[in-house]
């Protein structure tokens, strides 16, 4: 339904009724707002009863205005441009204390990724990355901090482990272009997906890998090439992508994967323990600070 929505108020709109007709109409031209209005503000928006829009959902075929709101948000974020991320945003936050109201929704984005997170594809994931030859990780724009975050402690498991450089298509295709079967691409993007990610993800299908999606929602269009996809809210904190809950599922799969890996963990750890301390690396703690001068 949701990205028929606006196909189906307008194909509809001849039986809906007077109120109907100007809610419809309303998100028909203003679908961005719309989408993250609650009932009661929609209603008075529009000069209509919060019953009216409450109906108006059932009467597109919803169990009710949460799930149709769901519905509009699903189809527009992928198409919201930034200008248009930082006015929704605006109406969203109001006269809210910033902090308080970005920094609560993460916290039920990770509540809510927990509640919907299929175990069995979590798993699928963790014992398929633990097994592979080379693994391949690709991030590209706000997504690209979460990829390197991953490649960075995939390094201390496998010897093989490449994080994408994503400057150009053309590069990133040459990075991958010996993918094959025994390998694992994990694709992380979320809305506004990106083509590039896409597009390679296809590629390692094509040519043997097994594929791994990191992205928000099963509408994504990363599912298309994926073998196993982990599903993690994501949402919009004015034109700022807000990926709290995508970096917690991410921390999830290296903690799992190095359970299974342990043994190189610890060997990895323990060389670089020595490296660091040999090329002193890290501040050591003063002995005066910690126990008091004499």
């Amino acid at each position: 339904m949701s990205s028929d929505i606006l196909n189906t108020i307008q194909n509809d709109m001849s039986r809906f009724s007077k109120g109907q007709k100007q809610i419809a109409n309303f998100i028909l031209t203003s679908y961005d707002k719309a989408a993250f209005m609650t009932a009661s503000k929609l209603g008075r928006t529009v000069n209509v009863s919060e019953s009216t829009v409450v109906r108006f959902a059932a009467e597109l075929g919803f169990d009710g205005y949460p799930s149709m709101q769901k519905a509009l948000q699903e189809m527009i974020r992928n198409k919201l441009t930034s200008i248009q991320r930082i006015e929704v945003s605006r109406d969203r936050i109001g006269d809210q204390d910033i902090m308080s109201m970005v920094m609560q929704s993460d916290i039920e984005k990770i509540r809510m990724t927990l509640e919907d997170t299929d175990r069995y594809s979590f798993n699928a994931a963790v014992e398929k990355i633990a097994k592979a030859e080379r693994i391949y990780v690709l991030g590209i724009r706000s997504a690209g901090a979460l990829a390197d975050f991953l490649a960075f402690y995939f390094r201390y498991m496998f010897d093989q482990v490449v994080s994408i450089d994503t400057s150009a298509m053309s590069e990133v295709f040459e990075q991958i272009l010996h993918i094959g079967p025994g390998d694992v691409f994990i694709g992380l993007s979320f809305p506004r997906y990106s083509k590039r990610t896409v597009k390679a993800m296809k590629y390692a299908k094509d040519r043997g890998a097994t594929v791994i999606a990191i992205t928000d929602s099963k509408a994504s269009p990363l599912n298309a090439y994926a073998d196993v996809a982990l599903l993690a809210k994501s949402d919009m904190a004015s034109f700022v992508d807000s990926l709290v809950a995508p970096l917690s599922l991410v921390n999830a799969l290296i903690v799992a994967v190095s359970r299974i890996r342990s043994s190189q963990v610890e060997k990895t750890l323990g060389d670089l323990e020595q490296m660091w301390t040999e090329y002193d690396v890290y501040e050591k703690p003063d002995a005066k600070k910690q126990h008091g001068s004499i």
